[in-house]
């Protein structure tokens, strides 16, 4: 993403019920907001607001619920969240907090979020909108969005980006393969030069991205 795009796409370290679980798909959003008695959106509900996302989701969609500014609260549990089962869907991301992590990991379905929580936060956050943009871990997201999730952490792809960022991934991931083919063939006994490395062909990628984001306008 960091080659292709100068806005802030990656979420930092989140938490499973399984970690083991890759989380990929395209986004629908419903978006939290701190409770309010007097709205009417205080009574719409998850289901509710989960039913008017789902017309527009793609198949194996993930769900993304905005924290509301309360991501230690809890925003859903075990109970809830089965429907996201029940439709078949991919899974969720949040970087708020999530209950019945026991529940959770016995899903198909993959669960990213803040951590766990033990206490119901209805009386704190709302779920207020569907198929919104929404804001999560500081990182604008649209539906229609690609999430990927796993325990390095997240990244949110605009859909009409996401064949470039895959194939800028395996060239990233090739490079490191070749260089990791160099280390291997090094003679232990003789200090690695890192000249050499260069003079070989191998391209620092790390140092590529930085200079790509110092040569963007007000970089």
């Amino acid at each position: 993403m960091g080659r292709l795009h100068g806005h802030r796409a990656h979420l930092g370290p989140l938490t499973s019920p399984n970690p083991a679980r890759v989380l990929f798909g395209p986004v629908v959003t419903i978006a939290f907001m701190p409770y309010r008695d007097d709205l009417p959106e205080a009574g719409l509900g998850f289901g509710p607001l989960l039913d008017r996302a789902l017309p527009h989701a793609e198949p194996g969609a993930v769900v993304v619920l905005s924290a509301g500014g309360y991501e230690d609260v809890s925003h859903a549990g075990a109970t809830k969240l089965s429907r996201l089962q029940n439709h078949g869907l991919a899974g969720l991301l949040t970087d708020a907090r999530l209950r019945d992590f026991s529940k959770l990991a016995r899903y198909d379905f993959a669960t990213w979020c803040g951590g766990e929580a033990t206490r119901w936060g209805g009386d704190t956050v709302m779920p207020f909108a569907a198929n919104v943009a929404v804001e999560v871990g500081g990182v604008c997201v649209s539906p229609g969005d690609y999430a990927y999730a796993d325990a390095a952490g997240a990244v949110i792809v605009p859909a009409a980006s996401l064949g470039r960022v895959v194939d800028e991934a395996e060239v990233i991931e090739r490079a490191d393969e070749h260089f990791l083919d160099q280390i291997r063939a090094e003679d232990p006994t003789i200090g690695a030069d890192r000249s050499a490395s260069e003079d070989s062909g191998w391209v620092d990628h790390h140092e590529l991205d930085a200079r790509a984001r110092r040569q963007r306008p007000g970089g």
